[in-house]
């Protein structure tokens, strides 16, 4: 898949949590977007001496074909106060353009995968490569019978990413389940599914394996722990698939 350079237009945006925003493009050049889902794309642009800098976001579409023109292509984008790529976004007026390139990065669900459940965990906007994956989750759980639980840890409710998305894919489908994991405060009236703490901390829960696949997508200090849990559990290195989420000002 060739690494592309293009035109990014601002169509609409949302905020999904008081400091993340859900940003919606179509490419300013009117080519497709053909990407795997759980890649991610870079963002380029100037700090204010003239420097070139550039970010990188997974992308969050939903899809399970190569995009076509005019089609959206979706990310989420943490604030970080007094951050130049926060000022880049906010400033950023519908039809307004950026520059991208990619896609990049091989944080995707394996075509050879044999495994009888996948572990998807993450935290922040880590769970945007999920969001992306759902169309292939479907199949497989209609192709291949597979299981899949989402550990998704965030502070407060409010925090919570496409949760509605999440749990009304999980209601659809009984091999999916969505287990939130709050580590401040809990929804006034909680899914049976919803933890109080972090996400490291229920992995014992689901009794990890070596016939699981994990991905790991986030904080740092989250993976790291994932990793040497799923590790303990008897995983192999290569059944654990990481990615890790530093915020850039």
């Amino acid at each position: 898949m060739a690494i592309q350079h293009f035109p990014l237009k601002l169509v609409s945006r949302r905020m999904l949590a008081p400091t993340v925003g859900h940003y919606t493009f179509v490419r300013g050049d009117g080519a497709p977007l053909d990407f795997i889902p759980g890649q991610f794309i870079q963002v380029h642009f100037h700090y204010a001496d003239g420097t070139a800098t550039k970010r990188s976001y997974s992308l969050a579409t939903i899809h399970d074909h190569a995009l076509s023109p005019g089609e959206a292509v979706e990310i989420a984008v943490s604030y970080v106060p007094g951050g130049a790529a926060t000022a880049l976004f906010e400033g950023l007026e519908d039809g307004g353009q950026i520059d991208a390139s990619g896609p990049f990065g091989r944080f995707c669900l394996m075509p050879a995968d044999a495994n009888r459940r996948y572990l998807l965990i993450g935290t922040g906007t880590g769970v945007t490569p999920y969001r992306a994956m759902l169309p292939q989750i479907e199949k497989l759980i209609a192709e291949r019978g597979i299981e899949v639980v989402l550990l998704f840890g965030a502070r407060t409710p409010e925090e919570l990413l496409y949760g509605d998305e999440f749990r009304a894919f999980a209601d659809a489908h009984s091999a999916f389940r969505f287990v939130p994991c709050f580590s401040r405060e809990l929804p006034a009236d909680p899914h049976p599914d919803v933890r109080h703490g972090y996400v490291q901390q229920f992995l014992d829960e689901f009794s990890p394996s070596d016939s699981d696949i994990a991905y790991l997508c986030g904080n740092p200090n989250m993976v790291d722990a994932c990793f040497e849990s799923l590790k303990g559990h008897g995983l192999p290195v290569p059944q654990i698939r990481r990615e890790k989420y530093i915020s850039n000002k």
